[in-house]
């Protein structure tokens, strides 16, 4: 059986800790799709295709990973893309109330799609992509916590 994995996001920018999840789960499922939702109520940093081209930078190498956007309500993104399964990371507890509540929408909406959890390797459980950006518009180091050309877009988006 084919199993596709959808990890969806809106990775502004995309971090190690996203990175980690998406090359753990290329090796459990046969595909994986890093689904960029453009989500402008969040009023990103990063274009939506700023945030593609970020992403497929950093997951250069993963054959069976495909980065891609998306516009629309995520349980039809997902059965259009003919995918069997949600990827969502969980980093704390705090988390898991939220997607919770996301994954049982999602479970009435597309029933026969199901809704897995990965946690980060440990040196990534903290880092969100807020608080990635918080620290670099603050002049802080966060070269540990992104690709190489995603901190060049922090340095050029915040100079």
């Amino acid at each position: 059986m084919h199993i596709t994995a959808l990890y969806p996001g809106t990775f502004d920018p995309i971090t190690n800790g996203h990175s980690d999840i998406i090359e753990r789960a290329a090796r459990l499922f046969d595909r994986v799709i890093v689904a960029i939702a453009a989500n402008a109520k969040k009023q990103p940093a990063f274009t939506l295709e700023e945030r593609i081209t970020l992403a497929r930078e950093a997951l250069t190498g993963l054959s069976n990973v495909e980065v891609c956007g998306f516009d629309s309500l995520l349980a039809d993104y997902v059965q259009q893309r003919d995918a069997q399964v949600i990827l969502r990371g969980l980093r704390a507890v705090s988390d898991f109330e939220y997607e919770f509540q996301l994954a049982g929408m999602n479970r009435r909406l597309a029933p026969r799609v199901e809704t897995l959890f990965l946690t980060p390797a440990e040196n990534y459980a903290f880092i969100s992509s807020s608080l990635v950006k918080e620290v670099a518009s603050l002049g802080g180091d966060v070269s540990a916590f992104v690709h190489p050309k995603v901190l060049a877009a922090l340095e050029n988006r915040l100079r």
